[in-house]
C-alpha cells in the first residue's frame, strides 16, 4: 500500500515545529510590550534595551511548566555572566502580565525581564507553537541573540531547554570578542 508513507510522512511534517525563520543576519523585529522583573510590571522596548548592548531573547513555551522553570532557573543563575559579556537576558511567552509578575520573582528570582508575547511579536519571530497548554497559546523554546545593531547573531530552537543558556551565553561571549 503506497499510500501509507505518503499519509506518515504528512503526519510528521505536521506534527514537528518547523524551524525559526529568522536566522542570522536578519532584522529582528522591533516591539514594545508589558512584563516583569521581581514581581513589578515593567515596559520592555527591544530597540531600547539594544541600545545598551546585545539582547538574548527567549522564548519558553508556558510559565510554570517543568522545562520552562528548569530554564529561567539557568538563566538566572547565569545573569552574571551575560551581564560580563554586556548582554541583556529577556524571557518571552505568551502567558499574561500577571502569571509572570509571579514567574518572575519565583523562577526569575527576579535577575530579568520576562515579558508578554502578543501574536504580533510570535507571528515576528515566528514562534508559534501552534497548540495549547492549560487552555493557553503557547511558543516554541526558541533563543535569538541580538546584536546591538538590531540584526539576529544567533537563534537555536529546540523545545529541550538544555542547551538554551549554555549556547546563547557562547554566543554573546563570541559577540563581546569581536
Amino acid at each position: 500500500m503506497r499510500t501509507l508513507p505518503i499519509v506518515t510522512a504528512l503526519l510528521l511534517a505536521v506534527a514537528a515545529p518547523a524551524a525559526a525563520t529568522l536566522t542570522a543576519g536578519a532584522k529582528a523585529p522591533d516591539f514594545t510590550t508589558r512584563g516583569a522583573v521581581a514581581g513589578k510590571v515593567v515596559s520592555v522596548h527591544l530597540a531600547a534595551q539594544l541600545k545598551k548592548g546585545p539582547v538574548v531573547l527567549y522564548f519558553f513555551p508556558a510559565a510554570f511548566t517543568g522545562g520552562c522553570n528548569a530554564e529561567a532557573h539557568a538563566f538566572a543563575e547565569a545573569i552574571p555572566r551575560f551581564r560580563k559579556a554586556g548582554a541583556t537576558v529577556i524571557g518571552m511567552s505568551a502567558d499574561d502580565v500577571p502569571t509572570l509578575q509571579r514567574f518572575s520573582a519565583e523562577k526569575c528570582a527576579g535577575q530579568f525581564a520576562v515579558a508578554s508575547a502578543g501574536p504580533a511579536v510570535v507571528k515576528g519571530f515566528d514562534v508559534a507553537l501552534g497548540r495549547q497548554v492549560q487552555g493557553r497559546d503557547v511558543t516554541r523554546r526558541t533563543s535569538y541573540v541580538i546584536g546591538r545593531d538590531g540584526r539576529i547573531a544567533f537563534v537555536h530552537d529546540d523545545m529541550d531547554a538544555a542547551e538554551h543558556v549554555a549556547l546563547t551565553l557562547a554566543a554573546v561571549e563570541r559577540l563581546a570578542a569581536r
